[in-house]
């Protein structure tokens, strides 16, 4: 589902207008940004959590080549779903 679907079924869900429903979705996203960016994570009780986690460095290999090389640690975003929403997905 792209955003502009996403925006076009919460409009309709929330019985919005389709210029509200994505000015909510993008004050929602900002917010979700800003504090993953201030190291705090985001938690929906039995919906997810969003965190900031740091990778460690490894070793890879490129399976085209086979030549080994050398993956410097880095943040990524990890998402960890809930509860509720994984047995309603199941």
């Amino acid at each position: 589902m792209t955003k502009k679907e996403f925006v076009d079924l919460f409009a309709k869900n929330g019985e919005y207008a389709k210029k509200d429903a994505e000015k909510a979705i993008n004050t929602f996203l900002a917010s979700v940004e800003e504090a993953l960016v201030n190291g705090d994570s985001v938690t929906f009780v039995g919906w997810g959590k969003w965190e900031v986690v740091t990778r460690a460095p490894r070793e890879v290999r490129n399976p085209q080549t086979g030549k080994k090389m050398k993956l410097d640690a880095k943040k990524v975003v990890k998402f960890k779903v809930g509860k509720t929403l994984e047995e309603k997905i199941k």
